[in-house]
Order: structure tokens, then sequence, then C-alpha cells
């Protein structure tokens, strides 16, 4: 172990106020293992050092980055001997932010596909069984089921009877989604844009959740890149 860890002997108090937390949390981090046990003063009272700080620092970067429960797991794994299982964490929370960002732009590029679709006119003023839906739009009613299964397109019930019926709403929607699958967008970028499209009037508006979006991916990246930094030191100090 690096002799550096014990230079200087500090309370909770100073672990917390370095840290930016909580007495409390710093035990609470303890407890949860993220930071390594505390030795004791002669008196019983918590003595930390450097790496509890830094463990500390680490894991408040890493959860704005990836969430509490996955940088606690990696916290944990810069304790052990080996880094691999540390750097392995890090590269799926790096990847998982990649495919976000990936299916954001192919949500953007959907909106700019699909923009000349009205979002506030329906076409169309009866409603819709699966069937009739699906004929229309030349697709099986089963592709219908799995669109509502995962969300893309859900319509209500029928009234006394356990029958899916698409509201003129969901047949605009179901149009829009066959349009942009036909065009080769999958899945999960289309389940961002039916989810920001739901509620919006206009496509610009689509656009704006998109960049809220958008800045999340950019902060959480950015969260990681410092808990990465922080993680070296940590290594360093084991």
């Amino acid at each position: 172990m690096n002799e550096s860890r014990n230079s200087t002997v500090l309370r909770t108090a100073d672990v917390a106020r370095r840290a930016g937390y909580s007495v409390q949390q710093i035990r609470n981090l303890e407890r949860d293992g993220v930071l390594p046990p505390a030795a004791r003063t002669p008196a019983g009272y918590r003595a930390y050092d450097a790496v509890h700080v830094v463990s500390a620092r680490a894991y408040r970067a890493l959860a704005a980055g990836t969430g509490p429960v996955v940088a606690k797991e990696i916290v944990r794994a810069a304790h052990d001997d080996s880094p691999a299982r540390m750097l392995a964490l890090l590269d799926a929370a790096h990847a998982g932010l990649d495919t976000e960002r990936r299916d954001l732009e192919a949500t953007r590029a959907a909106v700019r596909h699909i923009s000349e679709e009205p979002l506030t006119e329906v076409r169309g003023s009866d409603s819709m069984s699966v069937s009739e839906l699906a004929d229309a739009l030349g697709i099986r009613p089963s592709t219908l089921r799995h669109w509502d299964a995962t969300g893309l397109v859900t319509p209500g019930r029928a009234v006394h009877r356990d029958a899916r019926v698409y509201a003129p709403a969901d047949v605009r929607d179901a149009r829009i989604v066959h349009q942009l699958r036909r065009a080769g967008y999958g899945i999960p970028a289309l389940g961002i844009l039916m989810a920001e499209f739901r509620g919006a009037r206009r496509w610009n508006e689509v656009l704006e959740r998109l960049a809220v979006r958008d800045a999340s991916i950019e902060s959480r990246s950015l969260s990681l890149l410092d808990g990465a930094a922080e993680l070296r030191e940590l290594r360093s100090r084991i």
C-alpha cells in the first residue's frame, strides 16, 4: 500500500467537507463499501485519510455520470487488487452513453425526415381496429401489437370489450412510426421520438426536448471523465 495514504489523519467531518458530502453520507458510503473501513483512534473515533477523500470524490462524479448503483460498483472494484472489473464497468458506462448518443442522433434525423407531418391535425374521424389499421398501412396486425408492446403506439380499449381501438391520433402516430420504420429507423430511436412527440404542438418543440436529452448525455459524459480522473488518483494511492 502506498505510504502516502497514512500521511494525514482526517475526521469524518474533514472527509465530508473535502468531498462535498454530509457526515452521515460519508458514514453511509463507508457502510456500503464505497470507502474502505476507517481506522480507529485509541479513543474509538474514526480516522480517515486521503484514500477516503478520493474514493468519495470518485463516487460523487461517477454517480452523476452513471447513477449511484453502478457508481458504487465501480469504486468498490477500484479498491480490488486488479483494476480489470473497474475498467470493464467504466467501459460499459461509456458504451451506454455512446448508445444513447447514437439513438438520439437517429431520433433527430427521424424528426427531420418526418417534419412535414402535422402534429395537431388528424386525418380521418373514425377509430380503427387492429385489423383495419393493419390493412390501411399494409402491415401485419402482429406488427401493431409489437409497437403497442414497445410503447411506440399504444391505443385504448373499446368500451365493453377487451379489444384495441386506435383513435384518430393513434392512427396518426402509427402512420409516423410506419413511415420511419420503412426508412430504416430502429425501435430505440423511435421510442425516444414518440415519447417526446406526445404533447408537443410543433416539431420544433420535439427538437428542443431532444436538445435537453443531449445536454444530459454531455453532462453525464463529463462526469464520467471526472470520475475516471479520481479513480486514477485513487489507484495511485492504494
